[in-house]
């Protein structure tokens, strides 16, 4: 990749996580014993800036935590990971997000999020941001933020020529008006489905891709984990190999894969190299366990794909 360091701006959720190991998932009504625990930092939105910074860009946040313990924490990270952080309020009515993780003996997880204070997160944060956002190579968005947010933000960067990535995770109805903001989305398999009402099938992602498209994306990235990703834009369908990885932990893979996405495409990559960079990212992401310690720097990823 081209050694500059490109300025991308993330519409960010920060969401401190508590996260639990079970070799299995309790079914409904029953209790299981864990086999171990841990609390940190977590959110879409923070992980793909995390992410996009560890490789090298400029990234500039627009996020909202709470006037407590965990918000200082939140701050304290970015500040030692080389965000900047002039478009992040604190507030007090409401407590920083937070995401409660289940991790079973396959690295599979399940995720319920309590968004907290990124609900304060509106459009007017994304306007206060105008010129950084026009001064930026890619803005990268998550639907982790208000939908108030992301659709300003995307519009700023579409009126400044500005390169836009939208992770549609969580899933969630929205007009095809805010579809079309963006020049690359990226969800995966399920979110694709949740979109489209198609389901991916024995690794036969066109079907969604095709019925995603037709909502307003320029192109359509559908990552399939190990299986890798598939592309849908003027140039047609093509499928980008995964990268083979023993998984420990799946967390942030999709977001290890955002960000590196939108680093490569903020270094003038095209597309299917940039798909090709952001899945090894995402593989790397898989053989760490929790979300922070698997966003590689690009000397990591290099040093993963020579092993």
């Amino acid at each position: 990749m081209q050694q500059k360091q490109p300025s991308i701006v993330v519409v960010g959720s920060y969401m401190h996580a508590f996260v639990v190991r079970a070799n299995r998932f309790p079914e409904g009504g029953e209790t299981v014993f864990g086999t171990d625990s841990e609390i940190g930092p977590g959110g879409k939105g923070q992980n793909q800036a995390i992410a996009a910074a560890r490789l090298g860009a400029s990234v500039s946040i627009l996020a909202c935590v709470g006037e407590d313990a965990f918000g200082a924490a939140a701050r304290d990270l970015w500040q030692h990971e080389g965000l900047r952080t002039a478009y992040v309020r604190t507030v007090a009515s409401q407590p920083t997000g937070m995401a409660f993780i289940m991790l079973d003996a396959q690295g599979q997880n399940r995720i319920i999020v309590v968004p907290g204070a990124n609900n304060a997160l509106g459009a007017g944060d994304a306007d206060s941001a105008e010129d950084t956002i026009a001064g930026a190579r890619v803005v990268v968005a998550q639907f982790e933020s208000p939908v108030a947010v992301v659709e300003r933000a995307l519009t700023l960067a579409r009126r400044h020529n500005v390169r836009t990535v939208l992770n549609p995770a969580p899933a969630r109805e929205v007009p095809d008006a805010l579809l079309a903001l963006a020049d690359v989305i990226t969800p995966n398999e399920s979110e694709a489905q949740a979109l489209t009402g198609i389901a991916v099938e024995n690794n036969h992602p066109e079907p969604a891709a095709r019925a995603l498209r037709a909502r307003g994306p320029q192109a359509v990235v559908l990552t399939m984990g190990d299986a890798g990703a598939y592309i849908l834009d003027e140039a047609g369908g093509r499928h980008v190999p995964g990268v083979v990885a023993s998984v420990l932990d799946t967390t942030g893979a999709g977001d290890a894969f955002t960000g590196a996405l939108a680093v490569a495409l903020a270094r003038g990559l095209g597309l299917d190299d940039a798909v090709a960079f952001a899945n090894l990212a995402g593989a790397f992401c898989v053989t760490r366990p929790g979300v922070v310690p698997g966003l590689g720097t690009e000397e990591e990823l290099l040093a993963f794909t020579s092993a």
